[in-house]
């Protein structure tokens, strides 16, 4: 008969098997996954080539049409089922009515939630799980993807990749292939599996979460509302009121900072700054700790005006200026500038610029564009010092402007708009250069 002591001995290490075999499974879970990342890797290298650009290209806003012959312009026209929409620019504005409305694209399956360009081609995302990949001007269907639980928050690009948020909280990638039938395939979900599985063993890699539940911390708790790009790190925003911190190159989560007290709405980044705005009234500005490392600091708190919701954000190349849009539908700008070795923000611009709530805000060269529910488009004149002046509005949604995207057009001498609304259309507007307008 065995002595007590090597009774409990036995009865401990019988106690423990389910834990070895717990982590026997996890071990080989891990294995396999990265086995068939290999694999899945391998097979993508040998048989589907990516695309380079211009498909996909890093500087949307630099797309040259100059090449192209002006045409007269045309009626607007809607497309229901049909994508055969062609769209001739006007060589001058001589009309009463400079802004012109060239396309309109109804029936969508959901509201327009967001617009991206990315060199040749637009993405738009809706409430649905689909995205749809148009080539610009004339707005030509080149692809529809597509997977997830919920709506697309945000789109993103940069290379052959492109980076969707959704409302399950997820981040999904999508990679460029030379396959015509299926353009664009889904190559990783974020987090993903190895990343998960990485940690899960830690207690100290899980945080409490609103709802009194623990998650790991690379986990988003609710949907992700926006999505960021610069250089090698992926940044994205979510109503969980946290910030995370992705890495191009492996996937991998690298932080997540609770930046704000309340749903984070929009980012954006300009000389390796980082301005996220809130539902909080707050704009924060970001900044790395050092060139080395990815782990990011606070910089300032922008704050314009009490008891609203920063709802878009936008900066201004080689300026340092930054726009925000609020749900009082004020637009307000901040100048970023070096005082004694210390980056320091001035509130140069507060205008009310919509009566209602300004939902989306696009800033190409002189122009600033603004979307609002009150279901028009405001185009605004950056003046010296970062101050607006109003040139005019855009009319025509029947639903509030939810995103906006534009465009240079040097043959035409003016700028494409591209506006997605609640009312489930997609529309082309034609703003010819602010000069030829003179005092309008």
């Amino acid at each position: 008969m065995n002595p007590p002591s090597s009774r409990n001995a036995l009865y401990y290490l019988i106690e423990l098997i389910p834990y070895f075999c717990f982590y026997l499974f996890l071990l080989a879970s891990l294995l396999l996954t990265s086995l068939s990342h290999s694999t899945h890797r391998e097979k993508m290298s040998c048989t589907e080539p990516t695309l380079n650009t211009p498909l996909l290209s890093s500087f949307p806003n630099k797309t040259d049409y100059s090449n192209q012959d002006p045409e007269p312009l045309t009626k607007p026209k809607t497309r229901h089922q049909s994508n055969n929409i062609l769209i001739s620019i006007p060589h001058s504005p001589n009309s009463q009515t400079p802004y012109k409305c060239l396309a309109t694209i109804a029936g969508n399956a959901g509201p327009i939630s967001s617009l991206t360009l990315c060199g040749e081609f637009l993405f738009s995302a809706s409430s649905t799980k689909d995205i749809t990949v148009w080539q610009h001007p004339d707005l030509r269907q080149f692809a529809k993807f597509g997977h997830g639980e919920g709506s697309v928050k945000a789109l993103v690009a940069m290379g052959n990749r492109v980076f969707s948020a959704h409302q399950d909280g997820k981040v999904r990638v999508w990679k460029v292939s030379s396959r015509s039938e299926n353009a664009f395939r889904l190559v990783a979900s974020l987090p993903t599996t190895r990343d998960y599985l990485g940690r899960c063993l830690k207690q100290s890699n899980y945080v409490q979460t609103r709802r009194n539940h623990r998650r790991l911390w690379i986990e988003h708790g609710d949907s992700i509302s926006c999505l960021a790009v610069h250089g090698d790190l992926v940044y994205s925003g979510s109503w969980d009121k946290t910030l995370k911190v992705w890495q191009m190159s492996n996937l991998k989560c690298l932080e997540s900072i609770r930046a704000h007290d309340d749903a984070i709405n929009a980012l954006t980044v300009y000389d390796g700054i980082l301005y996220t705005a809130s539902a909080d009234g707050k704009i924060k500005a970001w900044g790395k700790r050092n060139v080395m490392k990815n782990s990011h600091c606070l910089l300032n708190t922008l704050v314009a005006q009490n008891n609203m919701s920063w709802n878009a954000v936008a900066t201004c190349l080689n300026t340092g200026i930054v726009y925000a849009a609020g749900s009082d539908g004020h637009v307000a700008a901040w100048q970023c500038e070096l005082e004694k070795e210390k980056k320091v923000w001035t509130l140069v611009c507060d205008v009310k610029a919509h009566d209602m709530a300004v939902l989306s805000l696009c800033v190409v060269s002189d122009l600033v564009f603004s979307g609002s529910g009150d279901k028009s488009i405001g185009v605004w004149k950056r003046e010296m010092g970062g101050g607006l002046g109003k040139l005019g509005l855009l009319r025509g949604h029947e639903g509030p402007v939810r995103c906006l995207q534009a465009s240079w057009y040097r043959a035409g001498r003016g700028y494409v708009v591209y506006s997605g609304g609640l009312d489930r259309s997609l529309r082309v507007w034609w703003v010819p250069q602010e000069d030829i307008l003179g005092d309008k």
